[in-house]
């Protein structure tokens, strides 16, 4: 991937590591996908909002995004345009095949507490080092061949066992003074959830807040870079998307996430990802 490159989806079936710097530029407005992301910070600082909590990175730092969790970056202006991050998308299915029988690769994206990390310089020097090897290994071959792709799986195997192992140690968690936490977006998020299969008005919203209309509004938008009704929206396709796959019928999906009827559903759906949501259904089956 370019550092100029947009997209929030993989082309490759098992995972995709790229240099990014500077401004960012594909993920300012909240998101998710089902494939993991990891984070990390080389050089500069960055804020990234996950849920209802904003992280506020900086050098050495790695941030974990489990799959289909709601986040976004916020970009400060005059803070970030130095910023330099690598990022890792990996799929759950090839993470998997890293793992042992006895060896869960997957869990340091679901450990208790804070997603984000600062480890000590000796544990950073060496997780970076197994990611600047998969980086520039993929950067200057032509093509990846048999070899080299045992070479990246190496390496990737052995950058999530260490990860793995350091996460366990809760010292390395960022503290309550390195995030922010929006009780407004974490009661915001609840009743969504709560009500995602019925009509969900702002006012209701509102209501769970101190806040005028207006005020609520303009502080949500502040937060997530977006409105009120494209985040339910939002919500509502990631509902969807969790159904289909866990094998739901789509005829029955859109009614069960909240959409009025079906071509209001697959006109989001189709917006968001530039597929149908059978053709999503069947890009999963296959990759299964």
């Amino acid at each position: 991937m370019k550092p100029e490159d947009e997209r929030q989806y993989m082309l490759n079936d098992k995972f995709e590591i790229m240099e990014k710097y500077g401004v960012p530029t594909g993920a300012l407005q909240i998101h998710f996908h089902n494939f993991y992301e990891i984070l990390y910070i080389v050089d500069g600082t960055f804020n990234c909002l996950i849920d209802n909590t904003t992280y506020y990175l900086k050098r050495g730092d790695f941030l974990l995004i489990d799959r289909n969790h709601m986040h976004h970056y916020q970009y400060v202006e005059k803070q970030h345009e130095d910023s330099k991050r690598i990022l890792l998308w990996i799929k759950k299915e090839f993470l998997n095949e890293l793992s042992g029988p006895e060896v869960d690769l997957t869990g340091c994206f679901t450990m208790e507490g804070a997603p984000a990390y600062h480890f000590p310089a000796h544990h950073e020097d060496k997780l970076a080092d197994y990611l600047f090897q998969i980086l520039f290994g993929i950067s200057t071959e032509e093509g990846i061949d048999a070899e080299q792709m045992l070479i990246e799986k190496s390496y990737l195997t052995l950058f999530f066992v260490y990860l793995n192992r350091l996460c366990t140690r809760q010292r390395f968690q960022f503290t309550e003074e390195e995030t922010t936490t929006s009780e407004m977006m974490k009661r915001v998020i609840e009743y969504i959830d709560r009500h995602i299969a019925e009509t969900i008005a702002i006012e209701d919203l509102v209501n769970l807040t101190s806040m005028t209309r207006y005020q609520f509004l303009r502080t949500f938008k502040s937060i997530t870079s977006m409105s009120i009704h494209d985040f339910i929206i939002k919500k509502r396709l990631l509902a969807a998307c969790e159904q289909i796959w866990q094998g739901s019928q789509i005829s029955d999906v859109y009614k069960r996430c909240g959409f009025a009827d079906y071509s209001s559903f697959f006109r989001n759906f189709k917006k968001a990802y530039d597929m149908s949501p059978r053709e999503f259904k069947t890009y999963f089956e296959q990759a299964e």
